[in-house]
């Protein structure tokens, strides 16, 4: 009987990797351990020689490059030159431009400093309505210093000229210290006013567009004593 063509075809081999034969690996032998009889022993020195010092846990430490702080860390920052410089750079400075007359700052500037000494209680011609006058010490730029002599209503009378007069920089004239009925001659009173009135009149004295304006220089130059 004859085999049929099928049946003569030798059975072809597969390839799929699932029936690929695996070749064992062959076993390593174990690596022998180290002779650590003829080491030398252990010395503090020798941690000095190591480039990259171990990360150290405390809190305090600074980072070494390229490795993660702990949690308790990543929020610490020092301070670089930058930043130091940048803060100092922005400190404010007081500089002296008096000496230089015709500078943008002390242009038309005549007095260098206003102080209010002491006053005295003026009593009216009938014994009644009494008043307080002021002396007013001004020290100038080019010489000594001149008093001027100024009840509370000549203060409010120069400040209504200037605003009139300088309406755009009515918010460079500070209010006058408030007055009263019942405590104007009380020590307290007196004194909180004259600090009030001295720095009014430094503000005004000082500002080279109001001190050179005739309103100020006819005004005080007027009531010199």
């Amino acid at each position: 009987m004859e085999s049929s063509p099928e049946e003569a075809r030798p059975a072809a081999t597969s390839t799929s990797p699932l029936h690929t034969h695996l070749e064992p690996e062959p076993e390593r032998e174990p690596e022998p351990a180290p002779n650590t009889q003829n080491l030398p022993p252990y010395t503090i020195e020798q941690d000095a020689e190591c480039t990259s010092p171990p990360l150290s846990t405390s809190p305090k430490s600074r980072p070494v490059s390229g490795v993660v702080p702990p949690y308790w860390q990543r929020h610490t920052r020092n301070a670089s030159r930058a930043s130091q410089s940048s803060l100092r750079s922005t400190l404010i400075t007081l500089e002296d431009h008096t000496a230089d007359p015709e500078s943008e700052t002390t242009r038309g500037l005549w007095a260098q400093s206003v102080l209010i000494e002491d006053h005295v209680v003026v009593q009216g011609k009938t014994g009644v309505g009494a008043y307080v006058v002021w002396n007013c010490r001004i020290q100038t730029l080019d010489g000594g210093p001149m008093v001027v002599r100024m009840r509370y209503s000549e203060f409010d009378e120069l400040r209504q000229r200037l605003v009139s007069s300088f309406p755009h920089a009515k918010s460079a004239l500070p209010a006058l210290p408030p007055k009263s009925v019942f405590y104007k001659f009380r020590p307290n009173f007196l004194e909180h006013r004259r600090v009030g009135l001295e720095y009014f009149l430094n503000c005004v004295l000082l500002n080279p567009e109001f001190s050179s304006s005739p309103v100020v220089k006819d005004f005080l130059f007027g009531r010199l004593s």
